[in-house]
């Protein structure tokens, strides 16, 4: 009962935060051509900025990706009332078993997957090999992501973990889709997909700093 309590008020918390933002929304194009080519998509953004995320894609048919640990436990609970499906495991903890549930729903047409790479224990913005080897395997595109905003706190563990203030602006970007060949190597294929998230952070945070002045 006492949880249930907690995750009630953290969602309306949540809610509270983001929905007093202005929120800016740019590149949605680049995943839902895909979707509506019957193709599969993996949402990636790193892990700190996760919760701006799941508050735009609420109540879509996403699935997603958490760990097993404590504090993943409450974000799960929240993500599951606004409509997702989410997969427990990590590279620590029935990951094999979570990596399977992965291949299994982007094999289907139409396929909308979340991930944190770098999650859930960092280093931050260090990839797992799982979202490389998930788009190679099912010949899916990743959607790397970007947010900013001009308000949040901060709250540090292994990385920067933020939740948005009130009354502010937020920036998100959904861009170019990564598609990784299945012959490129392990570092060959990382790369590229470092690279895509570093252009959407430096598209977005210039956007961002011009559309303020």
């Amino acid at each position: 009962m006492l949880y249930s309590i907690k995750v009630f008020l953290v969602e309306i918390i949540i809610k509270l935060c983001y929905s007093t933002n202005a929120i800016i929304v740019r590149g949605r194009d680049n995943y839902k051509k895909i979707i509506k080519n019957n193709q599969s998509v993996i949402f990636s953004v790193w892990h700190g900025q996760l919760l701006s995320i799941i508050y735009d894609l609420r109540n879509d048919p996403i699935n997603a990706v958490a760990g097993t640990h404590a504090d993943a436990e409450l974000i799960t609970q929240i993500a599951t009332k606004w409509g997702w499906n989410v997969i427990r495991g990590s590279s620590k903890e029935k990951g094999d078993l979570a990596y399977k549930k992965m291949i299994k729903i982007l094999k289907k047409p139409r396929a909308r997957l979340f991930i944190t790479p770098d999650g859930p224990t960092g280093p931050a913005k260090i990839p797992k090999l799982g979202i490389v080897r998930a788009a190679q395997i099912t010949n899916s595109a990743i959607i790397p992501i970007s947010v900013y905003s001009t308000k949040r706190w901060g709250f540090t563990n292994w990385d920067t973990f933020y939740l948005e203030k009130p009354f502010g602006k937020i920036y998100i970007e959904y861009g170019q889709p990564i598609f990784l060949d299945n012959k490129l190597d392990q570092k060959e294929s990382t790369n590229t997909f470092l690279k895509g998230m570093h252009d959407v952070e430096v598209s977005n945070l210039h956007y961002a700093n011009n559309e303020d002045v």
